[in-house]
């Protein structure tokens, strides 16, 4: 029998990874979004059967709040509603407390790590102090009239938002548009330059003024197929929906905190895996001079072709064009490295790549997660094989959601 509907009474527990509180009811455990730890509130089950070992659900109601709710910025955010925020309803430093005992809990739980972590704020600029405005990247999904929207939270059903908050208001057009394809992604990139990515088009497109207008295909419909990003004194080549991180500053906090966990130095040989369009294997380059080695791997064919254009001055870095496994595999890496950047996709690198990377004898292994169980896991693959977590950073990357970008030194234990 379904409980879908019903509402109940819970006092909330612990935040937990994805966005929602623990709560128990009827011996079951609930997660619960839109809530806080210690609040008291009515909860309609949004999932689960009489029979079901645990239930979701959302706080309707709040009968007991605490410090560091607030009124949700967004009039699209809350129970039923977009799923793209988990926290419009908490205050920025409670977010990022949160988030730090989201990432201790999980290196407690999956890899026998305690460690209390501070999150911190992105570097300085547009949406650090409100969470708003700081992402240059969203995929739209357009309802069948061509209105653009987000889904809601677990849920197909697409429900239009003009303006996403969180969104950079450079793309306020974009999203106010109607467009006759299935998805549109727009990205405005950190030069100013503007590029709409549509998906199954089935008509005339608008006439916005864009850099360019792309296929989901890579197909130029209309100018550039893509973007420049300038990080320090350098730019990138991004084409199409290519991977680049969404907040405006975090590339150079990541760049940063990168480099001072991994201290190259001059005549190092260096590993940069999942190296997407190169944005760390340049500055790496830069480190390790004329004399050392940066092996670029990527498995993307349109990163990869970035990454050519945007690396070619620099040739100490060499490109591969292959899966971090399979380039390990097929042995097309060096077999000793001094230093290993990884920034593998949210499942992680897993307990093959981690066993590579360590047969390579590296001193320092940087890791930087989007995802803090993944990493987590891959943190204790490395335990087994003599390797410990050094020092752990964590950024704010994400605001008003669940996500949490984290840079770990991973070195040999002594």
């Amino acid at each position: 029998m379904t409980l879908v509907g019903q509402r109940v009474e819970l006092d909330v527990g612990p935040i937990a990874h994805g966005g929602h509180c623990v709560a128990r009811w009827d011996g079951r455990v609930v997660f619960v979004r839109h809530c806080l730890p210690g609040e008291r509130v009515v909860a309609l089950v949004t999932e689960g059967e009489q029979a079901s070992s645990y239930l979701r659900a959302d706080a309707v109601e709040v009968l007991r709040p605490v410090q560091g709710r607030v009124a949700a910025p967004c009039q699209f955010s809350g129970p039923g509603r977009c799923g793209g925020c988990d926290f419009q309803h908490v205050d920025i430093a409670t977010q990022r407390r949160l988030l730090g005992e989201v990432v201790s809990e999980q290196l407690s739980r999956l890899a026998g790590i305690e460690r209390t972590v501070t999150v911190e704020g992105p570097y300085g600029g547009a949406g650090t102090d409100d969470g708003l405005g700081w992402r240059t990247r969203v995929t739209f999904t357009a309802t069948p009239g061509g209105e653009l929207g987000l889904r809601r939270h677990r849920s197909h059903d697409v429900l239009p938002v003009d303006p996403c908050l969180i969104a950079d208001p450079a793309m306020a057009d974009v999203s106010a548009t109607r467009w006759p394809a299935d998805h549109v992604e727009a990205v405005v990139s950190s030069t100013g330059e503007r590029l709409v990515v549509a998906d199954a088009v089935r008509g005339r497109l608008p006439t916005l003024e864009l850099t360019g207008l792309v296929g989901a295909d890579g197909e130029r419909l209309r100018g550039r197929t893509y973007v420049t990003e300038r990080v320090r004194d350098r730019t990138f080549r991004v084409t199409g929906a290519g991977f680049w991180q969404v907040h405006q500053e975090a590339a150079r906090t990541l760049l940063d905190a990168v480099l001072a966990a991994g201290r190259p130095q001059p005549g190092e040989v260096v590993a940069d895996l999942y190296a997407g369009v190169g944005l760390f294997s340049a500055f790496l380059a830069d480190e390790v001079g004329g004399d050392g080695r940066v092996h670029s791997v990527e498995s993307d064919r349109h990163a990869a072709r970035d990454a050519r254009r945007n690396l070619h001055n620099l040739p100490q870095v060499q490109l591969i064009g292959a899966s971090a496994e399979n380039a390990f595999s097929r042995g097309e890496l060096a077999a000793r490295y001094d230093l290993v950047v990884l920034d593998p996709p949210r499942a992680g690198a897993r307990a093959r790549v981690v066993r590579h990377i360590v047969a390579t004898a590296p001193s320092r292994v940087v890791y930087v997660a989007c995802d803090p169980a993944a990493l987590a896991r891959d943190l204790a693959t490395f335990a087994e094989h003599g390797y410990a977590l050094s020092s752990l950073r964590a950024f704010d990357l994400f605001p008003m959601t669940h996500h949490v970008e984290c840079v770990a030194l991973i070195e040999a234990a002594a």
